[in-house]
């Protein structure tokens, strides 16, 4: 089997949630590396609605193994209201902590983030 089709077989995809400091604007997106797209909002290097509101802590994630399963997913939580995204964050993250701090001793943190 050639190697582009086995790491398509165990690719990971990931739909996430960010919120601000004040956990009151929230951001809901997907991604195929979860450690580099929330560097680039921690960063302000990911989208002006992230940059202008500040959102970048990263308070909730699921993981899928399809893009198309990850994509409708995403779609759906954008749709959904403010308290159900609430009691989605918070029935993995009570205290809505940021989770990406669970990377970090994980991974190094590249000295460019850019794609």
């Amino acid at each position: 089997m050639p190697i582009s089709i086995l790491l398509r077989m165990f690719q990971v995809f990931y739909v996430y949630i960010l919120s601000n400091k004040n956990n009151n604007v929230l951001y809901t997106g997907f991604t195929n590396d979860i450690y580099r797209r929330t560097l680039k909002h921690k960063n302000g290097l990911q989208g002006k609605f992230t940059k202008t509101y500040k959102v970048n802590k990263l308070v909730y994630f699921e993981s899928h193994n399809s893009a198309d399963e990850a994509l409708h997913r995403e779609y759906l939580l954008k749709r959904w209201k403010r308290k159900w995204k609430n009691e989605l964050i918070e029935s993995i993250n009570p205290n809505w902590r940021d989770l990406f701090d669970d990377f970090v001793g994980e991974r190094e943190i590249p000295d460019n983030i850019r794609e």
